[in-house]
């Protein structure tokens, strides 16, 4: 087994200070978050399922240089991941979405997205986007 080649690391901070459990990590394909000491909790989001990034800094946080990377995604266990407190968040949030185009482009996805009159995606039981016919009929796209 290879030893996993980290692109980013960093931990949450407290005053800009690195003093916490929490630790993120990033790597070609995935995005880690270890919590704990004694006990430790690790999550980790596949890079290709991540839909959406945000970047968030309140007052106290711009003060002390850091900010908030909120990662929304499409697993089923992790949806949602806040990367809180992390040192230089634009240039985290650029890295990371640099890594999901490439991790999307290396799978060959490239979503479409479909929204139906309330603004949500369809999907039928499969997962497969559809859209519903003038008649009542589902049409597969």
């Amino acid at each position: 087994m290879e030893p996993i080649e980290y692109l980013w690391k960093d931990r949450k901070r407290r005053l800009g200070l690195p003093l916490s459990f929490t630790r993120y990590s990033l790597s070609q394909d995935r995005l880690f978050c270890e919590i704990g000491f004694l006990n430790l909790r690790a999550d980790e989001v596949l890079l290709y399922r991540v839909q959406d990034l945000e970047l968030t800094m309140t007052l106290g946080q711009r003060i002390f240089g850091v900010g908030t990377v909120c990662v929304h995604s499409s697993d089923k266990s992790m949806p949602h991941l806040d990367l809180k407190n992390v040192k230089r968040p634009r240039e985290v949030k650029e890295l990371i979405h640099q890594s999901v185009e490439e991790a999307k482009n290396r799978r060959r996805m490239r979503a479409t997205e479909l929204l139906g009159k309330d603004g949500l995606s369809l999907h039928d039981e499969d997962g497969l986007d559809f859209i519903p016919d003038e008649d009542g009929g589902d049409e597969i796209e």
